[in-house]
Parts: C-alpha cells; sequence; structure tokens
C-alpha cells in the first residue's frame, strides 16, 4: 500500500482543509505548482523538511557505507515515512531497522523487502503472524535478535510447520548495566549455538554500542566494546560457518556482525570496518550499520556529537527539520509566545532552538513572509514549553511582532517526527521563500 493512498482530513496538524483530500493529488498538485508555505493550504504550527538536506543526509551515508564496504539498514523508526524511507533504498539502504512489530508489520506493508527487527520478539501472537507473513512472501527476509532461551523457545513455538526459511536470528551481545543483550562471550555463543540446535537459521550477531559510552566512558568505552564485539563475531562465526556447511540451501545469506547507531558510528566504523585494512570481523562476515536519526539531523543532540565529523576526512550532515511557529503574542519587553510547544516539538534532551524570524505577510495576503533574518548568538532562547506555546526570552524577541514567524531547529529527531503525521518537504525558489514541492506522511 502506499502512503499517497492515505485520505487528510481537517484534522491533520499542519494543514488548513475544509474537507478530505487524497495525499496522492496534493502530492499531483505540488509536483506541478509548488506552493509558499503562507497558501491557505497550510496552518502554522508546522513541520517542515527541507529536501536538500534530506538528499545531502542519505546521499552522505550512502557514500560512507560505500566506501567502507559496509551494509547499511537504517533506523526508520526516526521519522517512520515510507517516501522516507523509499528514498534511502534508492540510495542502497540494505534493509529498514525497525524496533517494534508494529513497525515492522509497517514496513513490510510500504513494500520493505528485508526488514531488522532491533529487538527479540516474545508475544505468540506476534510471532504467529510474521510466520503466516513469511510463508506466503518467500521473498521477504526478516532479521530478529534474540538473547534468551525463552526468546528461542518462543520462536521456535510457531505452529504446526516449520520455521519459515526467510526468518534468520541475529544473537544479541550486551553490556554489562546496559540495555538488552547477553552478556559475556561464552553466553553468546552458548546462545548462537542454541539457535542452531533448535533448528533456526543463525545469521550472525548483534549488539547496539552506545552504552558501552555510558558513565564517562565515552569513545574509549565504545572502542572497548567493539573490541570484544569482534571475539564475539569470531567465535559466532565459527558456529555459521559449522551450521550453513550443515544445510547450504537456507543459509546463503552472509554472516552478518550489525552495530553503529548514530552517535559512536565513527568508533564503530573505525574498529569494526577499518579504511584500507582487512575486515577484522573474519569468515566473511559483513558490518551492518543502523545509523536513523542521520536522515533528520538536528540543530542539538547530535549537532553537537556529530560522529561522522570525527571521521577521516570528516562529513557534515545538515538539519533538515524545522518547525515554523507563530508569534502570539510580545506582553513584555524580553518576552514572546509561540504557538508551537510540547505537543509538536521535542524535549525530552534539549528544549528547542530559536533560528531565525520572518515577518508576516500583509493582512488578507498568503505571502511572501519577509527576508529570513537569523538570529544573534545569545540573543534569544527557547526557556521553556507548555503543551501549546514556546517562551523565548532575551533582547531579540523586541524585533518580533504578533503575527510574525519563528524557525524552530529541533534536537532529537525522534521524538519529534512522531507528534506528527505529516511534513511539509520545501525548497527555497530564487527569492529565498520556503515552497513546498511535496508532503511526507508519517505512520506512528
Amino acid at each position: 500500500m502506499s502512503t499517497y493512498d492515505q485520505i487528510l482530513t481537517v484534522r491533520t496538524k499542519g494543514l488548513g482543509l475544509r474537507e478530505p483530500v487524497p495525499l496522492s493529488q496534493l502530492h499531483d498538485e505540488l509536483a506541478r505548482h509548488p506552493k509558499p508555505l503562507t497558501d491557505r493550504l497550510f496552518a502554522w504550527p508546522l513541520l517542515a523538511l527541507d529536501d536538500a538536506a534530506i538528499a545531502h543526509n542519505i546521499a552522505c551515508l550512502a557514500d560512507l557505507a560505500a566506501e567502507r564496504g559496509v551494509l547499511h539498514a537504517p533506523h526508520v523508526k526516526t521519522p517512520m515515512s515510507q517516501q522516507i524511507w523509499q528514498r534511502q533504498e534508492a540510495a542502497g539502504a540494505w534493509a529498514a531497522t525497525v524496533a517494534t512489530p508494529g513497525q515492522m508489520r509497517t514496513a513490510i506493508d510500504w513494500g520493505a523487502r528485508r526488514v531488522l527487527l532491533a529487538n527479540e520478539l516474545l508475544d505468540h501472537r506476534e510471532i504467529c503472524r510474521l510466520c503466516e507473513t513469511l510463508r506466503a512472501d518467500p521473498g521477504l527476509e526478516v532479521w530478529l535478535q534474540v538473547d534468551s532461551q525463552a526468546g528461542l523457545n518462543a520462536l521456535h513455538d510457531c505452529g504446526e510447520q516449520d520455521t519459515p526459511s526467510n526468518l534468520r536470528l541475529l544473537v544479541e551481545y550486551g553490556v554489562p548495566g546496559g540495555r538488552t543483550g547477553v552478556r559475556g562471550l561464552a553466553h553468546t555463543a552458548s546462545l548462537a549455538q542454541g539457535v542452531v540446535d533448535a533448528h533456526l537459521i543463525l545469521g550472525g550477531v548483534t549488539g547496539y554500542e552506545a552504552p558501552a559510552g555510558a558513565g564517562g566512558m565515552g569513545s574509549d568505552g565504545v572502542a572497548d566494546w567493539c573490541d570484544r564485539m569482534i571475539e564475539v563475531a569470531l567465535a559466532v562465526g565459527e558456529i555459521h560457518a559449522t551450521s550453513t556447511a550443515l544445510t547450504p540451501d537456507v543459509t546463503a545469506s552472509p554472516m552478518i556482525v550489525s552495530a553503529g547507531g548514530s552517535f559512536y558510528l565513527d568508533v564503530v566504523l573505525d574498529r569494526l570496518a577499518p579504511a584500507g585494512l582487512p575486515s577484522p570481523l573474519g569468515n566473511g562476515a559483513k558490518l551492518v550499520i543502523r545509523s536513523g536519526a542521520y536522515v533528520a539531523h538536528d540543530n542539538g543532540h547530535y549537532a553537537r556529537q556529530n560522529p561522522l565529523a570525527r571521521l577521516d576526512p570528516p562529513r557534515e550532515l545538515v538539519a533538515a527539520a524545522t518547525v515554523y511557529a507563530q508569534v502570539v503574542s510580545t506582553p513584555e519587553p524580553g518576552l514572546a509566545f509561540l504557538n508551537a510547544g510540547r505537543r509538536d516539538l521535542a524535549f525530552d534532551i534539549d528544549l528547542p532552538v530559536a533560528l531565525w524570524h520572518r515577518t508576516k505577510p500583509a493582512p488578507g495576503m498568503s505571502g511572501p513572509l519577509g527576508p529570513l533574518i537569523p538570529f544573534e548568538p545569545g540573543s534569544i532562547a527557547v526557556t521553556d514549553l507548555n503543551d501549546q506555546h514556546t517562551f523565548l526570552a532575551g533582547p531579540a524577541t523586541a524585533l518580533l511582532q504578533p503575527g510574525d514567524i519563528v524557525g524552530l531547529g529541533i534536537s532529537h529527531p525522534c521524538t519529534v517526527f512522531d507528534k506528527w503525521r505529516i511534513g511539509v518537504v520545501t525548497r527555497d525558489d530564487a527569492d529565498g521563500q520556503p515552497m513546498a514541492h511535496d508532503i511526507y506522511a508519517f505512520d506512528f
């Protein structure tokens, strides 16, 4: 099913519809005749996605993966957008990574042909549904994580038929005191052997490195974890090679070692896929990285700690998501309020960043906005959020009038997209006016 089959209604935040409209109709209209964001089709606040920034970020990761000889399975939970996934897939993404069974079903419905569920699956109902889907569609591959005998038992009891041959398991290697995953080399290898003994298909090993950097350990802690992951990969690789020799007809896929989120990707690549050197993973294993937040990047959390900027040569990502909000009150000197809040903006790590302002269009007109004027550093700050209000404080609030538009940069994109059902894809025209060229939908 295509996202463009969706029906948008008067309830869709960011749009000013008066009656239901198929997304496909708006897609076609905007492709032929892009509209300014002041058009009656739209409403404030509005989530805007810069098309050039998205294209740059997708190409950046695709090029990096190709240079290092690794596979990229972007974590699509950040935007949960079929249109963005299709752009990632067209750029060479090997698979879509998801976090929940619901997201897995969604990605399959998008048409993804290879999906990694980065969690253990224990719900018998979900396992039965998945097995039915896999048996009905032999060309689909699903890779699951497992970190316990309970997980193996749940998967083994998949109904009366044998477990589908297009279901593959990755044993998850964890961090003491961290999140999920088997602790220690011996237990990880034992569980990998248990996968084979249960007549399930061992695909390799996986892990999430970020907890190794907690408690002030940072990159050094992650580097140590990567070194241990190499030992784990070599041990699991021997088991994988043995199982492949026994059942070559159903284990044609290479041994997979999966790691590499969005925060310590540089360390993972330098340790597990060093440039210009043989792979340390052995047995023909392929590294699969799962970075997902990169596609939107941000103006806060990831901007401060962009791992690609630490590579040699460095790569830069571009913040792609901006929330346009309207000034609704300037009640006293040094204070202004916008019509966006916790329901529209991420605030779990940082408050948003006030980037720029534009004067409102003349009364009764649909455009254009005034020129984009960046705020001087330190002249204005978001100091608080209510459900539907943003507090702005600082001397630059004197520049604002009710009705003006402020661009808010986000921090941690994963908790912005889930507050919206659509985002408007923009490109600037020759006069610097943001024009809507498409609308992307988010399947949360």
